[in-house]
């Protein structure tokens, strides 16, 4: 037997699939929980060695003849994250993650150094917005004097894991366009963002890997530490995101897909850059070639899991919960920023449960509520896809939300569009491993005749809209738009 293997290193959890590319099927998987440690001033950090030690706990679950059947590996990982490493690959502080807002106050100092938000997405497409890694770079440089001054390599998570299985130091387009220092119409770092910073930051950015080449190969003590074959192919890999498109099969137009996790994102493919005016969609570049423009919500399961905890019930027993309560759930809307936001722009934003009377206060409607903030929230995408002129026919679902049958009408109704189910949910995961696929093969063929060939939609389930539920739904919708409009103000 022989597979491709796929990491995907999420905020929760690092994830491994090995997928049987002849006979089509995954057919080992593991995972190892990661911890996070959480600030009241909005950050969210993680450490080097954690990674590292979930990758070696990951790969031991699997059986020997498993981890001796690899012969490629891709790597998905969270982005915009900022890995601080010394000359000699040693982490100089901890990991400050995509969900950190601590980072506000630098973010308006770039823009203004940059000349204004408009300057910033003509230079590289985007606006610096907090959870992207300029700003966390800046932040370093002004808290951790010492640690900056020692800074010699700047590295995305994804990167990092690729970091501890080849010993190189490499970057690829999809998630360096995540970090705000990348020149998404060029391909290319910007020296002129990176000196806004310091001029140090240039001189500290990986090369980059173009789509379909390889990152390197396991190294001798990459093989011994994690028990798998020196010499296997290491793909470029990418952020979670890219990763999930090949892993859906979003890398031709015509489709978005959605992600329900942590953060919730939406996002589809495009043969030429879409650069959102406004800043709202993120005009990402694909790790296959062409573009990804994507909308990023913080807070999508975090609602669910909050309230899920506070009630102390189990997945099953929320879902029952919710189904009990009408569409709406009775005038309660939930704004989900528990850990701030990002679309729309509220760093500082909290969370609130708005509309409550002493006859719809129950567990049932918050619990609904709950579950249809996190879609209305991606609304707001799709009507900044559909201004820019891209236009949907359908949604492939993805993500551990993705699994609540509720979820799936919530967000077909909302939305007004079918939605497929993929018939894996760890679209990520599966993505890097038909991606190592596709470099071991030469990266040549266009990645659709992979994504084409293994990548199974038959016997997932298809949801589609029904009218009188999206009239019920755009009611909803305006009443929580209403509470956000009255709110936002208290948070920026």
């Amino acid at each position: 037997m022989k597979t491709v293997c796929g990491i995907d290193l999420g905020t929760q959890s690092c994830k491994i699939v090995l997928y049987d590319y002849i006979k089509k099927k995954i057919v080992e998987t593991s995972q190892e929980p990661l911890d996070l440690i959480s600030g009241n001033d909005g950050s969210r950090e993680q450490k080097t060695e954690w990674y590292a030690n979930a990758l070696k706990a990951s790969f031991a679950k699997l059986s020997k003849t498993g981890r001796k059947s690899i012969i490629a590996i891709g790597v998905s990982g969270q982005q915009h994250g900022f890995v601080p490493l010394d000359r000699t690959g040693k982490a100089l502080y901890n990991i400050k993650l995509w969900c950190d807002t601590s980072t506000q106050e630098e973010c308006e100092e770039l823009t203004k150094a940059a000349g204004g938000e408009e300057e910033l997405i003509k230079t590289v497409g985007f606006p610096m917005r907090v959870g992207y890694t300029a700003p966390k770079i800046l932040r370093l440089k002004k808290h951790k004097p010492k640690a900056f001054a020692k800074l010699a390599h700047i590295l995305l998570p994804h990167d990092y894991i690729n970091f501890l299985l080849t010993g190189n130091y490499t970057a690829e387009y999809g998630d360096a366009s995540g970090t705000v220092l990348f020149d998404v119409k060029e391909r290319l770092w910007s020296k002129k963002v990176c000196d806004l910073i310091d001029p140090l930051v240039y001189k500290c950015l990986p090369p980059l890997i173009p789509p379909g080449k390889p990152a390197g190969t396991v190294s001798g003590s990459a093989a011994a530490e994690y028990g798998i074959p020196e010499g296997a192919l290491v793909a470029p890999g990418g952020g979670d995101n890219m990763m999930a498109a090949i892993g859906t099969g979003t890398v031709k137009d015509g489709f978005l897909a959605m992600s329900l996790g942590t953060s919730g994102t939406l996002f589809g493919f495009s043969k030429t850059p879409v650069i959102d005016p406004k800043g709202d969609l993120g005009a990402f570049c694909s790790s296959t070639g062409g573009w990804l423009p994507l909308l990023c919500t913080m807070n999508c399961t975090v609602a669910t899991e909050e309230i899920r905890r506070i009630f102390n019930l189990d997945l099953k027993s929320f879902n029952a919960l919710a189904e009990k309560a009408t569409i709406g759930a009775e005038g309660i809307s939930i704004l989900p920023f528990f850990n701030g936001e990002r679309t729309p722009n509220l760093p500082n934003g909290r969370a609130s449960i708005n509309g409550i009377t002493s006859v719809n206060f129950s567990k049932q409607n918050l619990a609904r509520a709950a579950l249809e903030s996190a879609i209305f929230g991606m609304k707001m995408g799709l009507k900044a896809f559909n201004d820019l002129g891209f236009k949907a026919k359908e949604i492939r679902l993805t993500g551990g939300g993705s699994k609540s049958r509720l979820w799936q009408s919530i967000a077909s109704n909302v939305m007004n569009l079918p939605v497929r189910v993929p018939q894996t949910s760890e679209a990520a995961a599966l993505g890097s491993a038909i991606q190592a696929l596709w470099v071991l093969e030469g990266g040549e063929k266009p990645i659709e005749e992979y994504t084409d060939k293994h990548i199974s939609l038959e016997g997932g389930d298809i949801i589609k809209p029904d009218p009188k539920t999206v009239k019920e739904y755009d009611k909803a919708y305006l009443e929580y738009s209403r509470y956000l409009n009255a709110l936002e103000t208290l948070y920026k």
